[in-house]
């Protein structure tokens, strides 16, 4: 007896957009990191916790280009149960993320295009704007529309180390931080531009998602070089060599060997 073949599951448009979008994702974050290993500005001699955040965000990257192909090949019962996983990463990314981010103050080795004050809310805020993005998207899992939008913007605000290491950043200075984050939005317009082309309209998850995205790069702007954060910096820096560092200052560009 012949049997009848299963259909397979249709990529729709949207399914298409979210999945192309996070393999682009994807690649642009491996070429980044392998351009900046490949011209030897980073080492396996790096402090273990250096490596432990590698793995971490990088895993993180694979896990938001599995979740979406879950859904676009139609296996969301499996989706969801990862979904759960997610969470928890996600607040391991930012415990993580910000660790990192104050050991490099106390170090004294802040990248020279930022002032040590900038990075030091600079990376905080973002893990946590993407944390919070995650967590809305998490909380309208049941409205697919806005869950995966809200995701999308969570994970470009990622992508500023990846924009970080393939833009001229040295040339931007004063405006590294500021001309990243423009190259973030890139993504969530594509997003927007995407729905107007295929519905006409633009869903409002986009404008909560940039907005949030926006609001971040404001707050970051306003606190870095505010007396509070001046303050926190003093505080973390304390008996380390970071505490030498002036936290308003650009840091010198490094010399060749």
């Amino acid at each position: 007896m012949a049997t009848v073949a299963q259909p397979q599951p249709r990529i729709g448009a949207d399914h298409r957009f979210f999945m192309i979008s996070a393999i682009v994702m994807a690649l642009i974050v491996v070429t980044a990191f392998s351009f900046h290993f490949a011209m030897g500005r980073s080492t396996f001699a790096a402090p273990v916790l250096v490596h432990v955040h590698a793995v971490l965000f990088m895993g993180w990257v694979a896990f938001y280009v599995l979740q979406n192909a879950l859904v676009a090949t139609g296996s969301v019962a499996t989706h969801k149960r990862l979904g759960w996983i997610g969470l928890g990463w996600m607040i391991l990314l930012v415990v993580v993320g910000t660790w990192v981010t104050v050991a490099m103050v106390r170090r004294g080795t802040v990248p020279f295009f930022f002032e040590p004050s900038y990075f030091l809310v600079m990376n905080p805020v973002t893990v946590i704007t993407f944390a919070g993005l995650g967590v809305a998207a998490i909380a309208m899992r049941r409205r697919t529309d806005w869950h995966r939008r809200l995701h999308y913007c969570g994970m470009a605000m990622l992508m500023g180390p990846a924009f970080g290491r393939l833009l001229p950043m040295p040339f931007l200075i004063p405006w590294a931080g500021q001309i990243v984050f423009a190259a973030l939005l890139i993504f969530p317009i594509a997003g927007v531009i995407a729905d107007k082309r295929r519905s006409g309209r633009v869903h409002p998850a986009w404008a909560w998602g940039i907005g949030v995205m926006l609001l971040a790069q404001i707050s970051i702007d306003l606190l870095a070089h505010s007396a509070p954060a001046l303050s926190i910096y003093r505080a973390v820096s304390a008996g380390h060599p970071g505490a030498a560092v002036d936290p308003l200052a650009f840091p010198p560009m490094p010399t060749a060997p």
